[in-house]
């Protein structure tokens, strides 16, 4: 039954053509009549489509943005221990009073960034299933955009501490899986935008989804050996 309904749905307008062009070919319509219904039928129906078409882009779309906001909020966000926070809380094992303060700072940060992810998620989930996805698509796009854009900051930030202060080997590498897995999310949201821009109106562009920069030639904080008294 349901197959049959989607059938009616999507084809009513070649099956109206059909009938009406036997109708017409019966009763000897005029040909000019004829043709002008049916080329008023054929557009009515190719619109319609298109617009079917773009309702299911906007809800596909919109699923995609509810799953990657929420793999965000997940993975880089809260007691994760990928996020950007939690990588700049593991300064507190240096003995750089400085970077204390800077990692302090960035914790107040954390609390309002997870705030508002909280938030976001709430209302993402709330709204995507009022089906009004043209709405609030645009909206929340731009809000994740925003959202990334300014957590990248404290990429860049911890990034230019690492490449000139020596730092603990255990946030080395707890970096270094960061970055590949955020880089990875990057991937996805660029993947997102540039499918959004085919069939919808965004000012963002892909490469405004900026990824971490991965460490290079970076100082290591390295434990001194204790003596050995012979």
């Amino acid at each position: 039954m349901n197959v049959l309904i989607t059938i009616i749905y999507r084809g009513w307008a070649p099956i109206l053509i059909t009938v009406l062009a036997i109708i017409g070919y019966a009763y000897e319509w005029p040909i000019e009549l004829l043709a002008t219904i049916l080329g008023i039928i054929l557009i009515f129906g190719i619109v319609t489509s298109a617009i079917g078409v773009r309702e299911k882009e906007l809800e596909r779309s919109s699923q995609k943005l509810k799953e990657l906001g929420g793999y965000f909020v997940r993975r880089f966000m809260g007691d994760s221990s990928l996020s950007i926070f939690a990588i700049i809380n593991s300064l507190f094992k240096t003995d750089d009073p400085k970077l204390w303060d800077w990692a302090r700072a960035c914790d107040m940060s954390q609390r309002v960034f997870n705030t508002w992810c909280s938030s976001f998620i709430s209302r993402v989930e709330t709204d995507t299933r009022t089906g009004r996805f043209g709405i609030y698509l645009r909206s929340y796009l731009n809000e994740l955009w925003f959202m990334t854009s300014l957590y990248h900051e404290y990429i860049e930030q911890f990034y230019e501490i690492a490449e000139k202060i020596p730092i603990p080997q255990e946030t080395i590498g707890q970096y270094r899986k960061f970055t590949m897995e955020y880089n990875a999310f990057v991937d996805q949201f660029q993947d997102l935008i540039s499918e959004i821009k085919k069939f919808a109106r965004t000012e963002i562009e892909p490469p405004s989804i900026k990824p971490a920069y991965e460490l290079t030639g970076i100082p290591i904080k390295q434990t001194q050996p204790k003596k050995v008294n012979k």
